[in-house]
This record gives C-alpha cells, structure tokens and sequence, in this order.
C-alpha cells in the first residue's frame, strides 16, 4: 500500500490496489488470492480481531469434487452434486448459473489453497450430506476443514490480529474438532487412548494459558482464520483492525472506486484501484433486518444469533447506498441454527449452538404440548424449522431438548459437559438444566403437558428398544448415524431415556448467520436491480445471498462458497483467466516466508 499526500482538509489517502472490508473466511479468500496475483490489498477488519463468525465456526466447508477427495480415489460426476442439490433447493431458488460458477470453482480453490498458501486442509471421508435419501446424496469426502496447528507458527503480530476460540463452543477456551477429536473427549473415562488425548490436550491448553494468554492449539474456524491471515501475510497484505469502511466512493460514471475509514487514528481516505469487496457477515445482528426477513420474529428480538455484533448489515448498507440491493427472496432468510442462553454470573448471557447433542441416544427434542416435533438428528437448520412449522402462531418459538442421567453424563445436554464435571454446575451454579426425578415433574417444571411428554417418552423409549423411530425416521440415513454413538445397537442415535433423574434445557431459534444478502453474479461482482453490474465492487461471505437459496443441503453450506466465491472474487480483480494463472505467485512477494 502507497502513502499519498494529504487532502486540503489534511485526511490521509491510501492507494491499493483492492479494499476488503472484513477478515472472515469471504474476505481473506479474496485478499489472498487477489494478493498472489500481484495486486496490493489491505483488509479493514471493524473488530479488534480478525475472523468474524468464521473464527466461532466449526470450519468446514462443503467442497463437493475438491482434489483431497480424488487423490483418496473418490471420483464423483459433477452431476451427482446437481442431482442432490435440485432435490434439496427448490426450482424456484436454484441459481443455476451461481452453483455451476461454484461447482466449477470449488475444486480449484481448495487445490489453490491448500497447496499454493499456508492454510492446508484434511477431507471430510466421513461426513455426509444431511438428507441421505435424496438422489446423488453424498456419503463422505465432500468436504475440508483447516488442520489444527499450533500458534507459534504465526508471526507474534499475526496471533494479536486473531480471535480467540469462542467461549460457548470451547472447554474452558480450547477448541474441540468435530470428529476424532471429540469422540476421545467423549470416551476419555472408557478408553485410556482417549484418557491421554484428552488430557494431553487439557495440561497443554493450561500452559498456553499461563504462557501466552490465550488459546494455541488452533483448530476449527480459528484454524481457518490464522491460517488465512498468515497466507496473506505472506503475500504482504496490509491488515488493520479496528478499522471499518464507513464510505464507498464512486466515480462519474457510478463504478466504486475507493471508500472512507474510520480507523483508530482517525478518517482516511483509501483510493482502490481495482476494487472493494464487501465481507463483513451479513446482517444477523441487526434487529431491524431481521424483524424484515426472519420467520417469526415480529419484533427482531425474538431471535439469538452465534455471529458477533459487528455482524449488523453493515455491507448491505454499503451495497444499497451505490444501488445494490440485498435478495430476500429465499427460503429462508436466517441460517437457522437451535441454540440454549447461559446466564453467566455478572449478567453476561451465552449463546450456546446445539450441534452435536441432538442426535446422541437418549435425547430428544418437545414442543410445550409434550409432543416430539422434528427427526432430532438431522441438520440444525431442520431442527428449527421444525419449530417454526410446528409451534401456534400465539405462542413463543421455543423446545424442549430432553435427556435422562445416563446421557447427560456419557455425552452432553447443550452447554452442560458430561463427565468428569460435576451435574450441579449446571443445575445449580448456572442453574441452565431443569433437573425433576420423574418425566411429570420435568414438564411442570418447564410449562409442557406432562401427560402427554410422559406418553411421547414412553413410546420413544419402546422404539427406541427396538432401533426404530415409525414417526420421524431417526437413524435411518448415514448423517444421522455419524452423529449418534456407534456402540449403542442396533441405532446409533437411538435409546431409551432411561430411570430418572431426567434433565431439559430450553431451546430457542438462533442463526449463524444470513441466507438473504447483496445480489451478486457468479464472479460475486455486485449488481443492481436492473441485473446490470456495479463496476469495482464484489461481496462474498454472508455478505452475498447464499447460492442454496436458503436450503441447508449440507454442514459448510456458508463456508464452502464463502472460500470459492472469495476466491473467484480475487482473481477476477486480478484479471485472472485460466485456473492455470495460479501457478506461481508475482514477482517480488514473499509467499513462503513469515513476514514483508
């Protein structure tokens, strides 16, 4: 980036080649792959830290075709991902020309990144697409996360920049990957394998702590993040936080050609050369966009998003004030995601996602009226759909999930942690689970019919003998089994609640983040309403409508094109052509070194 003179009312001015505004998956997609093709970007990040939602993210991203899976000898016809995704969009939100741009991109940008870039990924063999009984459903190998490393291996001026594993989806701020990870954490008191990775784990994060202030063992989202920040790095981006683009500037003829920032110093002007993207993380945490958009949600307030607060639409105003406009005309505007609220002492509330509970055995999911409403196993975007379809328009949008000790204690319930950690944290301390000996007690204490929630138990509870779910079809693809305890026969998601105590924490509709957002075309340039394009300005991330049309086919449906569309965001400021133009970095940048 070029310092430039003064303007007469002594604002600085900044050259580059392209502004980013945000530093979420989206963002430094685009930031890295712009910057190995020779152009000069800086990264705005509003936060005092990169990574947005990304960074409170699990980190993976639907990649269906990427080259991990082929160098493992799973060739899959591009058709197949057209087939699941025509059964699971419907024809009236499928973008046809947006996921054939997506299709054909992905594989690319996974290849570019994991082998041009710092940041390398390890494949998704065993995760599956979420409606197994749909034509061209995948069974494994169609998606990526980051691998887990270690912080030393970021510039000390890197790791300040980088967020902090997210407290609500940690143990005791260290980072748990889905997967083997977790299931060693889970049978840590079975296995002594699993004793020593866990335990490994824990004494390492204690030092971390002690030493370093802060998570180390960088694994979902922050893995993703740092590993993007240290790529672009490396590429001599300019990142600043605590910076936010407030202004877009355009020229005569409307094509944007810079912006103002508020920065900690105060306004400058940047002038962008190329172009600005717009990655700042959709509009989950604006209460008037989402009384707008959202289901159900009269007031806006009805609604508790994972995404942080910074996450306010402010890329959609941006969009709107050169004539963008923000696509609402989707299945769904919210990422939909069931979540529990934690009152911390000192008046602090948590947001808590519900994502590996539900399917576990010996859980299950109730309306006030005491009836099971949804297959508890499927994607957390069914879960609340559910509710939202299920529960009266004149009550709240809220569920019950309900387990008995043996669950608890061998798995979790939300926020509560099984054990070694003691029942009463959470029953008493934090007083977040509703704790009764009998099934009837549970539903007065939580306002549900407990006739009937003691009916649903006992005939859930003679399925479940029998590994069978007649109502809901629970266990019955391989998303549900991966996500249920493969020694539990003959259903892995499926058992008895067992004798009392019996436990519930209510359930409310939360969201990761936005479906609705800025219209863009499949190079993610912005465009206005008459389809025509807004020359120098792009959005990717949550900040661009979800090309599933607000469908959930898959976990990584909102990183997945986040990355691709970031990518081909990057290249296309570049003027990259051929996906063979990402051979070998410009001239002069210093790709495989720590720092400028």
């Amino acid at each position: 980036m070029t310092p430039s003179t003064s303007t007469p009312k002594e604002f600085p001015i900044w050259d580059v080649d392209v502004l980013v505004a945000g530093s979420g998956a989206g963002g430094l997609s685009a930031a890295v792959a712009a910057a190995y093709h020779g152009l000069d970007v800086l990264v705005a990040e509003r936060a005092p830290t990169c990574g947005g939602a990304t960074a409170r993210s699990g980190g993976w991203m639907w990649t269906p075709g990427n080259p991990l899976a082929k160098a493992a000898g799973v060739e899959e016809p591009r058709e197949a991902f057209r087939t699941y995704l025509r059964h699971v969009i419907d024809a009236e939100h499928y973008d046809a020309e947006r996921i054939e741009a997506f299709l054909e991109a992905v594989p690319h940008m996974v290849a570019f990144f994991h082998e041009k870039t710092a940041l390398r990924f390890v494949p998704g063999t065993k995760v599956n697409d979420i409606y197994g009984k749909f034509p061209g459903a995948g069974t494994g190998h169609r998606s990526v996360a980051p691998e887990p490393f270690y912080g030393t291996e970021l510039r000390p001026e890197i790791r300040r920049k980088l967020a902090h594993q997210f407290y609500m989806t940690s143990f005791m701020g260290m980072g748990i990957m889905a997967g083997e990870d977790l299931s060693k954490f889970l049978t840590a008191l079975r296995k002594p394998s699993s004793f020593h990775h866990a335990a490994r784990r824990v004494l390492t994060h204690l030092f971390d702590l002690a030493v370093y202030r802060r998570n180390m063992q960088m694994v979902n989202g922050v893995a993703l993040t740092g590993r993007l920040l240290q790529s672009a790095d490396n590429l001599g981006v300019r990142i600043e936080v605590s910076t936010s683009v407030e202004e877009l500037t355009f020229d005569d003829a409307g094509a944007v050609v810079g912006a103002w920032l508020s920065t900690p110093t105060g306004r400058v002007r940047v002038n962008a050369r190329r172009g600005v993207v717009l990655a700042t993380g959709g509009y989950p945490a604006n209460i008037e966009r989402r009384r707008q958009t959202f289901e159900r949600t009269p007031t806006g307030r009805e609604h508790w998003t994972l995404a942080p607060d910074t996450c306010d639409g402010a890329g959609a105003a941006l969009a709107e004030s050169v004539g963008g406009w923000v696509d609402t005309d989707v299945t769904s505007a919210a990422a939909w995601c069931p979540v529990s609220l934690v009152n911390f002492p000192g008046g602090r509330t948590g947001v808590f996602p519900h994502i590996a509970d539900r399917a576990k055995p010996g859980v299950i999911g109730v309306l006030r009226d005491g009836k099971r409403f949804v297959n508890e196993a499927n994607g957390y975007w069914d879960y609340v759909d559910g509710m939202m379809k299920a529960v009266p328009e004149d009550q709240p949008v809220e569920s019950w999930l309900i387990s008995g000790k043996r669950a608890l204690r061998t798995y979790m319930l939300g926020f509560a942690k099984p054990r070694p950690l003691p029942v009463f944290l959470y029953t008493k301390a934090l007083k977040y689970l509703i704790k009764a000996d009998t099934i009837e007690e549970l539903a007065a204490k939580c306002g549900i019919d407990p006739q009937q929630l003691a009916r649903t138990v006992q005939e859930f509870n003679a399925n479940a003998e029998r590994g069978v779910d007649p109502g809901f079809g629970r266990g019955e693809t391989p998303f549900n089994r991966y996500g249920g305890d493969p020694d539990v026969k003959p259903n892995p998601t499926l058992a008895p609640l067992g004798k009392g105590p019996y436990y519930a924490v209510k359930v409310l509709p939360g969201s990761f983040g936005t479906f609705a957002g800025i219209a863009v075309d499949s190079k993610a340039r912005v465009l206005r309403r008459d389809a025509s394009i807004i020359r120098g300005l792009y959005a990717t991330g949550n900040d661009q409508v979800n090309i599933m049309g607000g469908s959930y086919p898959a976990g990584g449906v909102n990183l997945g094109p986040a990355m691709t569309f970031g990518y081909v965001a990057g290249r296309d400021l570049a003027g990259a052509t051929a996906y063979e133009d990402d051979g070998t970095p410009a001239p002069g940048l210093n790709h495989q070194g720590s720092g400028r």
